[in-house]
């Protein structure tokens, strides 16, 4: 192994260690900061939406929907601020939308936000669209990653995404013929224009000022009728989990795409040098991030991938000397697709809670151990190399058969072939010196003083 392939060994192991780490913050899972109103005002559930739609935010906005149906809100607002995002995604999010069972309103906001492609899409199925003063929304048709870079989609996508975006604007009173333009020629509006041809129904630069224009207003939706209590209504608002976190940074097509070519490199890299293991390790839970982050697999693909993973691994490491990499790459997979598994609405939370606690309790453990054993097959091995106390000759020993002139004596607990060094027979039981070491064979003589004494 040169040198930088031992640089990049030794990288490779810090960063599964530093990643496994990171993995264990993950415990905070399932902490919504939303508390119960106790006033006669239902409250107001808010939800910001950053960057990329990723499927980390469909995660987020269904948990807090399920969130603000728990705690019984009258409104649902969604504040978003995106330049676009995953197909599966968007269409995801506006089925959550569209079938909430409380009125969702979508603010493009604050001032100099967008809402371009995903985001305009989101904005449309909404019960309740509204955008900042300076706000932009549009840009809407689809484009196709490759490795070349992005290129337009082809016309049946188009075909297919003008139709969906008439239908959802048609669906929720809005002008079909605009909206469908957002596909098919890059319309972009501002909020001005956007309230002048229907495709919003508010102006309002903030969440509270919104609230103020919805006071009284009637709502209908799957086939119920809401009367919005929203002027001095509380708000309350969800944060996303750090598994919600990491799954909305690992879905962003940038970084999905440098994590699979970092997946690749590493396997790569350890079939060019047999035997390095840990970047085939690192760099097979790193390509089955890459394509959970580009959308191939979904999170409970993932997860439930990653956890046999991890299992495999650690068994591996149990029945092979992997030298504690094998064991500390099943625990950073376990620990991974622990956090991928998306919480179960038939399950309790608390459950969940302590099942994230329990693998990251194992995955402390496995850790542990590993280093341990590291350290340990480290340690050894210096002492090897540093001197030969470890395989150092017998400098006397005990006769078991006769020596004739070859038989075995036993020194320090052990039987050592030997040789007399004369060619003489020493007899079983005699004691003997070592004179010297040739491989595994010794020439033993009797010693000298004995020698004296028989002869006088």
């Amino acid at each position: 192994m040169n040198i930088f392939q031992k640089y990049v060994y030794q990288f490779v192991v810090l960063l599964l260690l530093l990643s496994a780490t990171a993995m264990l913050f993950a415990l905070e899972a399932n902490s919504a900061t939303y508390t119960r109103d106790t006033s006669s005002v239902q409250p107001v559930y808010l939800i910001e939406v950053e960057g990329v739609i990723t499927t980390g935010q469909k995660n987020f906005i269904g948990r807090q929907v399920e969130s603000a149906l728990e705690i019984k809100s009258q409104l649902l607002i969604v504040r978003i601020n995106t330049p676009g995002g995953l197909v599966d995604a968007t269409m995801k999010i506006n089925e959550l939308i569209m079938n909430a069972p409380i009125p969702v309103a979508v603010l493009v906001a604050p001032s100099g936000a967008i809402a371009g492609s995903a985001g305009t899409f989101i904005l449309m199925a909404s019960d309740i669209a509204a955008m900042a003063p300076g706000t932009t929304i549009g840009a809407a048709q689809p484009v196709a990653l490759s490795p070349g870079g992005a290129a337009e989609a082809d016309d049946k996508a188009i075909t297919f995404y003008t139709s969906y975006m008439r239908n959802t604007a048609e669906e929720k009173g809005r002008p079909g013929d605009i909206a469908e333009r957002f596909v098919t020629e890059n319309l972009s509006l501002g909020s001005g224009e956007s309230l002048e041809k229907g495709m919003i129904e508010y102006v309002a630069g903030s969440v509270q000022e919104l609230m103020q224009a919805l006071e009284g207003k009637e709502i209908e939706k799957l086939g119920e009728i809401y009367v919005l209590d929203t002027a001095d209504a509380p708000i309350k608002q969800g944060e996303m989990t750090l598994a919600e976190r990491f799954q909305n940074w690992l879905g962003n097509p940038q970084i999905a795409f440098l994590v699979l070519m970092a997946g690749f490199f590493g396997i790569y890299l350890g079939l060019s040098a047999p035997g390095t293991i840990a970047p085939e390790v690192g760099g097979l839970i790193l390509v089955i991030m890459g394509i959970y982050g580009i959308g191939l697999f979904d999170a409970n693909t993932t997860g439930i991938i990653l956890l046999i993973l991890g299992l495999g691994m650690i068994m591996a490491e149990i029945f092979t000397s992997g030298f504690g990499v094998l064991g500390t790459g099943g625990a950073i997979s376990l620990a991974i697709g622990a956090i991928m598994l998306p919480v179960e609405p038939l399950m309790e939370t608390d459950w969940y809670a302590n099942f994230i606690v329990t693998v990251g309790g194992v995955v402390l453990g496995l850790v542990l151990i590993m280093v341990f054993v590291v350290q340990r097959i480290i340690k050894s091995r210096r002492r090897w190399t540093g001197g030969s106390e470890h395989f150092t000759t017998p400098q006397k020993g005990v006769a078991v058969n006769d020596l004739d002139p070859e038989g075995r004596i036993k020194a320090r607990g052990e039987y050592w072939s030997a040789r007399s060094m004369d060619g003489s027979t020493i007899p079983a039981g005699s004691e003997v010196e070592v004179v010297e070491a040739e491989t595994l064979m010794l020439w033993v003589q009797i010693p000298k003083d004995e020698n004296n004494g028989n002869g006088g």
